[in-house]
């Protein structure tokens, strides 16, 4: 099972993960949390070139790409035949809303590219945790350069993420990210993918 959680910077996804993946764990479930970018050696060198240095746009898409690549490679799909439930933090709609709805690159052609560095692998189930723009900027607690982006960015991200689930309602279900952490993981353990 692979379920991967997106939404603006500051919306809960890593405090929801790390609930959800407890309770799964106690219910006597594997269970493998990780993220994107920033899984393993690699990732975690992508993530420092992408979060704490400026890089041009075009660059950016090829470093998400090239970090998705070897993280479905070493790490998800490994744990997926092995029977574990996959928790990720951010996938390859991340890359559709933030180049192309926010940095306005082509979406078909991200989708392609996507389906190409994941060799097609999709999400059993995508929960968006929905939140204001500016509301969000008041939980975030750290400061890399994408959390630094205008509002407007952070507006498009949001509106990005919501299109997406309008255009796929099969997979994604949008999680209204005001409430507690408790209620939201009640809502995720109810829409779970059977």
């Amino acid at each position: 099972m692979f379920v991967t959680f997106e939404g603006v910077d500051g919306a809960g996804k890593s405090t929801l993960i790390a609930t959800l993946s407890g309770r799964l764990h106690a219910s006597g479930a594997s269970v493998l949390v990780t993220r994107e970018p920033g899984d393993g050696e690699f990732g975690k060198e992508v993530r420092g070139l992408l979060l704490d240095r400026h890089v041009c746009p075009e660059a950016e898409l090829f470093l998400f790409l090239a970090d998705r690549s070897e993280h479905v490679r070493n790490t998800i799909r490994p744990a997926l035949e092995r029977g574990d439930i996959v928790l990720c933090d951010r996938y390859g709609d991340s890359t559709v809303v933030y180049q192309g709805f926010a940095r306005g690159f082509d979406i078909a052609m991200l989708k392609e590219l996507n389906a190409f560095a994941t060799g097609n692998l999709v999400p059993d189930r995508t929960f968006v945790l929905d939140l204001d723009p500016s509301e969000a900027t008041k939980r975030r607690t750290k400061g890399d350069r994408l959390d630094l982006e205008t509002n407007e960015f952070h507006q498009k991200v949001r509106d990005g993420f919501l299109s997406l689930a309008r255009e796929e309602p099969s997979r994604f279900v949008v999680l209204d990210a005001a409430v507690t952490t408790e209620s939201l993981v009640d809502q995720v353990l109810n829409s779970w993918p059977t």
